[in-house]
């Protein structure tokens, strides 16, 4: 059962449709007992970075994701707001991330030269930088619904696992492990999304 996990910082509506329609049994739960039961995890999330630190701590679900997660590896999946969540700080805020990758949350580079349009929204293709089950048997030239001021910065270049050009290029995907995060939305991205989601649900170990 894939657990989307409700902390009150995200439209989970619409991964849970998505989900359905690739035949992946799910549900959407507030509550980390849960995490205990769930065979992969899908923490999503719109809205800024201390508030979703502060939504995670105040409903106890950080021993929980620490378990299952990092001592268990359960399959995770961060979307968005949850990616980012997913590093070890951001410049948008001052509490500390999860820090299950090794990278931080930054804000799109101010030059004007650049002349960049944040947020960084709409469709936008990726560039796969390494072999994923997430991305197995993906339609060519891959493209994927972003709505985001802030992308993640990686330590490792082994953790990238797509960049997207905006201005620059920047990760629009992580994996290290059973801890993947991606930067757009799937559940608003069609057939692209469509593909992504049915890939995570039907992987094993990843």
């Amino acid at each position: 059962m894939i657990i989307i996990i409700d902390y009150r910082m995200g439209n989970l509506g619409s991964i849970l449709n998505m989900l359905k329609k690739v035949g992946a049994p799910a549900r959407i739960s507030s509550d980390p007992v849960a995490i205990g039961e769930a065979t992969k995890l899908i923490l999503p999330g719109v809205g800024a970075f201390d508030n979703g630190m502060k939504h995670l701590r105040d409903q106890g679900f950080l021993p929980a994701l620490e378990d299952a997660v990092m001592r268990r590896k359960v399959p995770v999946l961060g979307i968005c707001l949850g990616m980012q969540l997913m590093t070890r700080s951001s410049e948008e805020g001052s509490l500390p991330g999860l820090g299950w990758i090794d990278a931080r949350t930054v804000r799109f580079m101010h030059d004007p030269s650049l002349n960049l349009k944040v947020p960084h929204m709409g469709w936008n293709t990726v560039n796969i930088r390494k072999e994923s089950v997430l991305f197995r048997d993906m339609y060519p030239e891959p493209r994927f619904y972003f709505v985001h001021s802030y992308h993640t910065v990686c330590e490792l270049d082994s953790d990238v696992l797509t960049e997207t050009s905006h201005g620059y290029a920047f990760t629009s995907s992580f994996q290290r492990d059973n801890v993947i995060g991606v930067q757009f939305h799937p559940e608003k991205s069609h057939k692209f999304g469509m593909r992504l989601l049915r890939n995570f649900a039907e992987a094993g170990a990843c």
